[in-house]
């Protein structure tokens, strides 16, 4: 399966690689907790100090990607009588099992706000919908994808590899939010990504990255493989330190030939990502 996802502008300024703890089942085995390195653990250390395998370990758990972690990006409507203290909850929750959550307020009628959560264990962002919805908060749209190294970054460092598969959001001092979904056009007789030699996409992916390296510093991207789990093929999720970063970024991109030429994009959500107490207190849930 072709893998031409456009060249991450993770690549260029790295916001760090996420270390959380050791999984859950360390922790109810009590063993001393490891770093977490995305791999799923199946192994617990018995009372001889012998490391064998656990069913117990995960029969609390979803499926578990085998690389990198589930991604969901929910869009949510405010109803009235929604409650606060449910939706906080619930997001402490998630946060509490080894996932990470990013709240933004978003702008325009499409949703009012956005709850970006991330992680190896797709029960835990499966339960965060339900609980979401139980405090009153109707999801108007909805994105779900996995990290990944695209195939045109094969031979990349490890640390960024890493960044890729688990990075660490969000990044400090950028507020500004942007998410849409993308694809690689495929009209019959007309521009088709895959129909392209490897060659050939690589060279676009190359000159790709380097109009992204044009926004350093100011646009961190992450871009997630969706291929047969969502409608597109990818989903973009930009962080910058100012809108007018993302308008300028994705302009400038549109000119690049792999977007010219063999980009299909989806609806944008724009918004400014916060606390989750101070996001759901602007959409007026309290």
């Amino acid at each position: 399966m072709d893998r031409g996802a456009p060249a991450p502008l993770s690549s260029f300024r790295l916001e760090g690689v996420a270390r959380t703890s050791g999984a859950a089942a360390q922790r109810r085995s009590g063993a001393a907790a490891q770093p977490y390195t995305g791999a799923c653990d199946r192994r617990v250390i018995d009372e001889d100090g012998e490391a064998s395998a656990s069913r117990s370990a995960q029969e609390d758990s979803g499926p578990r990607p085998a690389t990198g972690w589930n991604v969901l990006h929910l869009f949510l409507r405010q109803r009235p009588g929604a409650d606060a203290t449910g939706a906080l909850d619930a997001i402490a929750r998630a946060a509490k099992e080894e996932h990470q959550v990013v709240t933004t307020s978003i702008v325009g009628h499409k949703a009012d706000m956005c709850v970006l959560a991330l992680g190896p264990d797709l029960q835990v962002l499966r339960r965060l919908q339900t609980e979401l919805a139980q405090a009153g908060l109707e999801v108007a749209d909805s994105y779900f994808s996995l990290t990944e190294v695209s195939e045109y970054a094969a031979g990349a460092p490890e640390e960024m590899r890493l960044a890729r598969l688990y990075p660490k959001l969000p990044p400090a001092e950028k507020p500004a939010f942007c998410f849409y979904p993308m694809s690689k056009r495929r009209a019959p007789g007309a521009e088709n990504w895959y129909t392209l030699p490897y060659e050939r996409r690589l060279e676009l992916m190359y000159g790709h990255g380097g109009v992204g390296r044009k926004f350093r510093g100011r646009v961190l991207q992450l871009v997630t493989g969706s291929t047969g789990v969502d409608d597109y093929e990818w989903g973009v999720t930009l962080f910058a330190v100012q809108m007018d970063d993302l308008k300028e970024c994705v302009y400038t991109m549109r000119f690049d030939e792999a977007s010219a030429l063999y980009a299909e994009f989806g609806s944008f959500y724009t918004g400014l990502v916060g606390e989750p107490e101070a996001v759901l207190r602007e959409i007026g849930v309290e």
